[in-house]
């Protein structure tokens, strides 16, 4: 069963990384276009986020085609999954652990060059990723039986696929394959940037020294 559990200091630096980056509280991390198709999306920021009345629609570009309120409340840091397979099923193929909330059955299925476009209760566009290795981003990678994920924390700027990356088993993700073979690491996002940039330095140093302080007295204690 896949794990929820992340090292401390490597979701901190997550945390704190993206909070230099992303303009939306909450991202898309992840995607498949075939096989087991499905959408992470994840709360990036540094509290909890109640998604009633989010939705997310394709190349159509309609808030409220397809509604995410069943999600209901995320806490920071928390991955959530829409999948083409109903909740059951998602669950069962790749062994995910209770807790990981999937809405199942999405109709409005994602093709070989679409859009993944999130809006949040206001009807505002809060993310978009636009991908495709034929029109729309020629040379972009296919998600067809394999997941795509960001390959830095400043891919999540963008609104294309430029800079994402495939999943493969064992990779720094925690990819590996499910019951049908197909690859990805659905319902948790994990990455932290390679190298702070200038700005990050102070926060992120910060942000470890709080950790290991609290490390310590928990082993004091």
């Amino acid at each position: 069963m896949k794990s929820l559990v992340r090292p401390a200091l490597f979701a901190a630096a997550l945390s704190l990384g993206h909070a230099a980056h992303a303009a939306s509280p909450v991202a898309i991390t992840e995607w498949m276009y075939n096989g087991s198709e499905f959408i992470e999306f994840t709360n990036l920021s540094g509290a909890a986020l109640d998604l009633t009345g989010w939705s997310f629609d394709d190349d159509s570009r309609t808030a409220g085609t397809v509604s995410l309120s069943d999600f209901g409340t995320l806490a920071a840091g928390e991955s959530v999954i829409l999948a083409e397979d109903d909740a059951a099923t998602f669950r069962t193929k790749w062994s995910l652990a209770s807790g990981v909330k999937v809405i199942g059955g999405n109709g409005t299925n994602l093709g070989r060059n679409d859009e993944i476009n999130l809006y949040n209760a206001s009807g505002a566009l809060v993310d978009r990723l636009r991908y495709g290795d034929t029109n729309f981003v020629p040379g972009s990678i296919r998600t067809q039986d394999i997941s795509g994920n960001p390959g830095s924390l400043a891919v999540l700027d963008g609104s294309d696929a430029t800079g994402w990356v495939l999943s493969s088993v064992g990779d720094a993700f925690g990819s590996y394959a499910n019951a049908d073979g197909h690859i990805g690491n659905p319902g948790v996002f994990t990455l932290a940037p390679a190298v702070p940039e200038p700005s990050q330095y102070a926060l992120t140093l910060g942000g470890l020294l709080a950790i290991g302080a609290l490390a310590r007295r928990r082993r004091q204690g």
